[in-house]
Protein backbone atom coordinates (compact mmCIF):
# COMPACT_ATOMS: atom_id res chain seq x y z
CA UNK A 1 0.00 0.00 0.00
CA UNK A 2 1.01 3.92 -1.03
CA UNK A 3 2.36 5.95 1.95
CA UNK A 4 -0.98 7.99 1.48
CA UNK A 5 -3.36 5.63 1.17
CA UNK A 6 -1.85 3.80 4.05
CA UNK A 7 -1.60 6.69 6.49
CA UNK A 8 -5.08 7.87 5.62
CA UNK A 9 -6.71 5.12 6.48
CA UNK A 10 -4.19 5.01 9.79
CA UNK A 11 -4.64 8.09 10.95
CA UNK A 12 -8.07 9.24 9.15
CA UNK A 13 -6.63 11.89 7.05
CA UNK A 14 -7.20 12.53 3.46
CA UNK A 15 -4.44 11.61 0.90
CA UNK A 16 -3.55 15.04 0.46
CA UNK A 17 -2.99 15.94 3.70
CA UNK A 18 -0.90 13.18 3.89
CA UNK A 19 0.96 14.00 0.93
CA UNK A 20 1.57 17.64 2.44
CA UNK A 21 2.97 15.84 5.47
CA UNK A 22 5.50 13.59 2.91
CA UNK A 23 6.58 16.80 1.10
CA UNK A 24 7.08 18.41 4.34
CA UNK A 25 9.80 15.69 5.63
CA UNK A 26 7.05 14.63 8.43
CA UNK A 27 6.84 11.17 7.93
CA UNK A 28 9.22 9.12 8.41
CA UNK A 29 9.56 5.09 7.46
CA UNK A 30 12.54 3.39 9.42
CA UNK A 31 13.63 6.62 10.21
CA UNK A 32 13.81 7.65 6.82
CA UNK A 33 11.98 10.39 5.03
CA UNK A 34 9.39 8.79 2.70
CA UNK A 35 7.30 10.08 0.22
CA UNK A 36 3.43 10.23 -0.68
CA UNK A 37 4.06 7.32 -3.02
CA UNK A 38 6.07 4.86 -1.52
CA UNK A 39 5.20 1.76 -0.89
CA UNK A 40 4.71 0.47 3.14
CA UNK A 41 5.92 -3.01 4.47
CA UNK A 42 4.51 -5.06 7.01
CA UNK A 43 7.08 -4.48 10.65
CA UNK A 44 7.90 -0.83 8.98
CA UNK A 45 8.41 1.59 11.72
CA UNK A 46 6.28 4.56 11.13
CA UNK A 47 6.96 8.12 12.51
CA UNK A 48 4.38 10.75 11.90
CA UNK A 49 4.62 14.49 12.91
CA UNK A 50 1.12 16.07 13.43
CA UNK A 51 0.53 20.09 12.84
CA UNK A 52 -0.93 21.48 15.53
CA UNK A 53 -5.03 21.06 16.40
CA UNK A 54 -7.25 23.22 14.35
CA UNK A 55 -9.28 25.74 16.33
CA UNK A 56 -13.45 24.44 16.12
CA UNK A 57 -14.84 25.57 13.69
CA UNK A 58 -17.93 28.29 14.11
CA UNK A 59 -21.18 28.96 13.07
CA UNK A 60 -21.55 32.33 11.89
CA UNK A 61 -24.95 33.78 11.60
CA UNK A 62 -25.67 35.33 7.97
CA UNK A 63 -28.75 35.04 5.79
CA UNK A 64 -28.93 32.42 2.83
CA UNK A 65 -30.96 33.32 0.38
CA UNK A 66 -33.58 30.62 -1.27
CA UNK A 67 -33.38 28.80 2.16
CA UNK A 68 -36.89 27.81 3.30
CA UNK A 69 -38.22 26.94 6.09
CA UNK A 70 -40.96 23.94 5.54
CA UNK A 71 -42.35 23.05 9.34
CA UNK A 72 -40.72 23.79 12.91
CA UNK A 73 -41.84 23.19 16.10
CA UNK A 74 -40.30 22.58 19.53
CA UNK A 75 -38.42 19.36 18.51
CA UNK A 76 -37.37 20.07 14.98
CA UNK A 77 -36.82 22.52 11.90
CA UNK A 78 -37.46 20.83 8.35
CA UNK A 79 -35.72 23.23 5.85
CA UNK A 80 -35.36 23.05 1.66
CA UNK A 81 -31.73 23.89 1.16
CA UNK A 82 -31.07 25.51 -2.04
CA UNK A 83 -28.23 24.96 -3.99
CA UNK A 84 -24.23 26.53 -3.30
CA UNK A 85 -25.35 25.78 0.56
CA UNK A 86 -23.27 23.28 2.73
CA UNK A 87 -25.53 22.09 5.98
CA UNK A 88 -22.32 23.41 8.20
CA UNK A 89 -19.20 24.78 8.28
CA UNK A 90 -16.18 22.85 6.95
CA UNK A 91 -12.72 23.57 6.63
CA UNK A 92 -12.02 25.15 2.91
CA UNK A 93 -16.20 26.03 2.44
CA UNK A 94 -16.33 29.91 2.67
CA UNK A 95 -19.74 29.74 1.23
CA UNK A 96 -23.52 29.81 3.37
CA UNK A 97 -24.08 27.18 5.22
CA UNK A 98 -27.95 25.93 6.47
CA UNK A 99 -26.94 26.21 10.32
CA UNK A 100 -25.76 30.13 9.66
CA UNK A 101 -29.01 30.73 7.96
CA UNK A 102 -31.21 29.44 10.80
CA UNK A 103 -28.86 31.03 13.20
CA UNK A 104 -29.26 34.27 11.36
CA UNK A 105 -33.43 33.20 11.02
CA UNK A 106 -33.31 33.35 14.78
CA UNK A 107 -33.95 29.58 15.31
CA UNK A 108 -32.00 27.94 17.92
CA UNK A 109 -31.08 24.60 17.30
CA UNK A 110 -29.82 22.03 19.23
CA UNK A 111 -26.38 22.34 21.27
CA UNK A 112 -25.34 18.29 20.83
CA UNK A 113 -23.05 17.76 18.14
CA UNK A 114 -19.87 19.09 16.96
CA UNK A 115 -19.45 22.98 17.48
CA UNK A 116 -20.11 23.60 13.86
CA UNK A 117 -22.67 21.05 13.01
CA UNK A 118 -24.92 21.42 16.15
CA UNK A 119 -27.95 19.79 15.88
CA UNK A 120 -27.63 18.10 12.43
CA UNK A 121 -28.35 14.78 12.18
CA UNK A 122 -27.96 14.21 8.33
CA UNK A 123 -26.33 16.11 5.36
CA UNK A 124 -26.41 17.29 1.91
CA UNK A 125 -24.04 17.78 -0.75
CA UNK A 126 -23.62 21.74 -1.24
CA UNK A 127 -24.65 20.94 -4.75
CA UNK A 128 -27.74 19.25 -3.78
CA UNK A 129 -31.41 20.77 -3.02
CA UNK A 130 -33.95 19.60 -1.26
CA UNK A 131 -35.70 18.75 2.59
CA UNK A 132 -33.79 17.89 5.01
CA UNK A 133 -34.01 18.40 8.80
CA UNK A 134 -32.20 20.01 11.99
CA UNK A 135 -32.69 19.06 15.86
CA UNK A 136 -34.19 21.64 17.69
CA UNK A 137 -34.35 20.00 21.24
CA UNK A 138 -31.68 17.84 22.66
CA UNK A 139 -34.36 15.10 22.65
CA UNK A 140 -34.60 15.26 19.24
CA UNK A 141 -31.28 15.06 18.29
CA UNK A 142 -30.85 11.95 19.63
CA UNK A 143 -33.60 10.72 18.42
CA UNK A 144 -32.89 11.23 14.76
CA UNK A 145 -29.89 10.42 15.13
CA UNK A 146 -30.56 6.49 16.37
CA UNK A 147 -33.15 7.03 13.54
CA UNK A 148 -30.73 7.51 10.17
CA UNK A 149 -28.45 5.26 12.02
CA UNK A 150 -31.25 2.46 12.18
CA UNK A 151 -32.64 3.09 8.87
CA UNK A 152 -35.81 3.72 9.84
CA UNK A 153 -36.03 7.04 7.90
CA UNK A 154 -37.24 6.92 4.49
CA UNK A 155 -35.19 9.04 2.48
CA UNK A 156 -36.23 9.98 -1.01
CA UNK A 157 -34.32 11.24 -3.81
CA UNK A 158 -35.52 12.33 -7.71
CA UNK A 159 -32.58 11.96 -10.02
CA UNK A 160 -32.32 12.58 -13.65
CA UNK A 161 -29.60 10.07 -15.34
CA UNK A 162 -27.89 9.99 -18.28
CA UNK A 163 -29.62 6.65 -20.53
CA UNK A 164 -32.13 4.63 -19.60
CA UNK A 165 -30.92 1.90 -16.53
CA UNK A 166 -31.41 -1.80 -17.02
CA UNK A 167 -33.72 -3.12 -15.15
CA UNK A 168 -35.86 -0.05 -15.17
CA UNK A 169 -36.61 -1.00 -11.52
CA UNK A 170 -33.69 -2.54 -9.11
CA UNK A 171 -31.01 -2.48 -6.63
CA UNK A 172 -27.14 -1.13 -6.42
CA UNK A 173 -25.01 -3.02 -3.94
CA UNK A 174 -21.55 -1.84 -4.08
CA UNK A 175 -19.39 -0.62 -1.48
CA UNK A 176 -17.88 2.75 -1.56
CA UNK A 177 -15.29 4.60 -0.43
CA UNK A 178 -12.36 7.55 -1.45
CA UNK A 179 -11.40 7.46 -4.68
CA UNK A 180 -8.12 5.54 -4.87
CA UNK A 181 -6.68 8.55 -7.23
CA UNK A 182 -8.38 11.67 -6.91
CA UNK A 183 -9.21 12.78 -2.90
CA UNK A 184 -12.21 14.88 -3.67
CA UNK A 185 -14.19 11.57 -5.34
CA UNK A 186 -15.49 8.86 -4.49
CA UNK A 187 -15.74 5.33 -5.78
CA UNK A 188 -17.04 1.63 -5.94
CA UNK A 189 -13.96 -0.09 -4.47
CA UNK A 190 -13.09 -3.50 -3.28
CA UNK A 191 -13.52 -3.45 0.64
CA UNK A 192 -15.33 -0.07 0.82
CA UNK A 193 -17.89 0.73 3.27
CA UNK A 194 -21.56 -1.21 2.60
CA UNK A 195 -23.70 1.15 0.21
CA UNK A 196 -27.11 -0.27 -1.19
CA UNK A 197 -29.38 1.95 -3.42
CA UNK A 198 -33.09 1.17 -4.36
CA UNK A 199 -34.84 2.73 -7.72
CA UNK A 200 -37.12 3.18 -9.80
CA UNK A 201 -37.58 4.35 -13.04
CA UNK A 202 -40.42 7.08 -12.91
CA UNK A 203 -40.19 8.86 -16.59
CA UNK A 204 -38.18 7.65 -19.48
CA UNK A 205 -36.91 10.26 -22.34
CA UNK A 206 -34.83 9.88 -25.52
CA UNK A 207 -31.54 10.87 -23.98
CA UNK A 208 -32.42 10.35 -20.18
CA UNK A 209 -34.67 8.74 -17.02
CA UNK A 210 -35.98 10.22 -14.09
CA UNK A 211 -35.85 8.22 -11.15
CA UNK A 212 -36.98 7.79 -7.85
CA UNK A 213 -34.32 6.75 -5.35
CA UNK A 214 -34.55 5.41 -1.84
CA UNK A 215 -31.22 5.02 0.06
CA UNK A 216 -30.43 2.21 2.43
CA UNK A 217 -27.53 3.59 3.67
CA UNK A 218 -26.07 7.05 3.60
CA UNK A 219 -22.88 7.63 2.23
CA UNK A 220 -20.84 10.80 0.46
CA UNK A 221 -21.77 10.97 -3.14
CA UNK A 222 -23.87 7.81 -3.09
CA UNK A 223 -26.38 8.27 -5.79
CA UNK A 224 -23.73 10.04 -7.56
CA UNK A 225 -21.30 7.10 -7.62
CA UNK A 226 -23.59 4.23 -7.92
CA UNK A 227 -25.76 5.93 -10.69
CA UNK A 228 -21.74 6.24 -12.64
CA UNK A 229 -20.59 3.07 -11.77
CA UNK A 230 -23.53 1.29 -13.63
CA UNK A 231 -22.78 3.92 -16.62
CA UNK A 232 -25.58 6.06 -16.03
CA UNK A 233 -24.37 9.21 -13.97
CA UNK A 234 -26.86 11.99 -13.23
CA UNK A 235 -27.19 14.44 -16.18
CA UNK A 236 -24.97 17.72 -15.19
CA UNK A 237 -22.49 15.66 -12.87
CA UNK A 238 -19.35 16.47 -14.68
CA UNK A 239 -17.41 14.73 -11.63
CA UNK A 240 -18.54 11.42 -12.40
CA UNK A 241 -18.51 11.11 -16.15
CA UNK A 242 -21.50 12.91 -17.35
CA UNK A 243 -21.93 14.52 -20.93
CA UNK A 244 -21.23 18.18 -20.89
CA UNK A 245 -22.92 18.55 -24.35
CA UNK A 246 -26.42 17.07 -22.59
CA UNK A 247 -25.48 19.42 -19.39
CA UNK A 248 -25.21 22.47 -21.87
CA UNK A 249 -27.75 21.65 -23.89
CA UNK A 250 -30.24 21.70 -20.95
CA UNK A 251 -28.62 24.54 -19.31
CA UNK A 252 -27.67 22.95 -16.31
CA UNK A 253 -24.75 23.54 -14.43
CA UNK A 254 -24.89 21.03 -11.39
CA UNK A 255 -26.26 17.19 -11.01
CA UNK A 256 -29.77 16.86 -11.48
CA UNK A 257 -30.55 15.29 -7.78
CA UNK A 258 -32.53 16.64 -5.48
CA UNK A 259 -33.92 15.16 -2.07
CA UNK A 260 -37.72 15.23 -2.64
CA UNK A 261 -39.05 13.56 0.17
CA UNK A 262 -38.44 12.97 3.59
CA UNK A 263 -40.79 10.63 6.01
CA UNK A 264 -39.73 9.80 9.19
CA UNK A 265 -41.33 9.50 13.66
CA UNK A 266 -41.52 12.56 14.25
CA UNK A 267 -39.42 12.42 18.01
CA UNK A 268 -42.49 13.79 20.01
CA UNK A 269 -44.75 10.55 18.26
CA UNK A 270 -46.05 10.38 14.57
CA UNK A 271 -45.20 9.39 11.31
CA UNK A 272 -44.65 12.49 9.00
CA UNK A 273 -43.65 13.67 5.77
CA UNK A 274 -42.17 16.70 4.13
CA UNK A 275 -41.74 17.06 1.06
CA UNK A 276 -39.78 19.73 -2.08
CA UNK A 277 -40.27 20.91 -5.40
CA UNK A 278 -37.67 21.05 -7.75
CA UNK A 279 -35.73 24.38 -8.30
CA UNK A 280 -36.07 26.32 -11.61
CA UNK A 281 -32.91 24.81 -12.65
CA UNK A 282 -33.99 21.48 -12.39
CA UNK A 283 -37.65 21.81 -13.96
CA UNK A 284 -36.21 23.46 -16.74
CA UNK A 285 -33.82 20.63 -17.53
CA UNK A 286 -36.59 18.52 -17.24
CA UNK A 287 -39.29 20.51 -19.42
CA UNK A 288 -36.65 20.59 -21.85
CA UNK A 289 -35.88 16.67 -22.05
CA UNK A 290 -40.11 16.40 -22.09
CA UNK A 291 -39.97 19.06 -24.74
CA UNK A 292 -37.31 17.23 -26.86
CA UNK A 293 -39.29 13.92 -27.32
CA UNK A 294 -42.21 15.80 -27.65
Amino acid sequence: MRVDAGLSKLLGLSRSAVASLAESGDVLVDGNPAGKSDRLVAGAWLEVTLPPAQQPLQVVAVPVDGLRILHQDDDIVVVDKPIGVAVHPSPGWEGPTVVGGLAAAGVRIATSGASERQGVVHRLDAGTTGVMVVSKSEHAYSVLKRAFKERTVDKRYHAVVQGHPDPSRGTIDAPIDRHPRHDYKFAVVTGGKPSVTHYETVEAFRAASLVDVKLETGRTHQIRVHFSAIKHPCVGDLTYGADPVLARRLAITRQWLHARSLSFEHPSGGWVTFESDYPADLQHALDELRGQDG
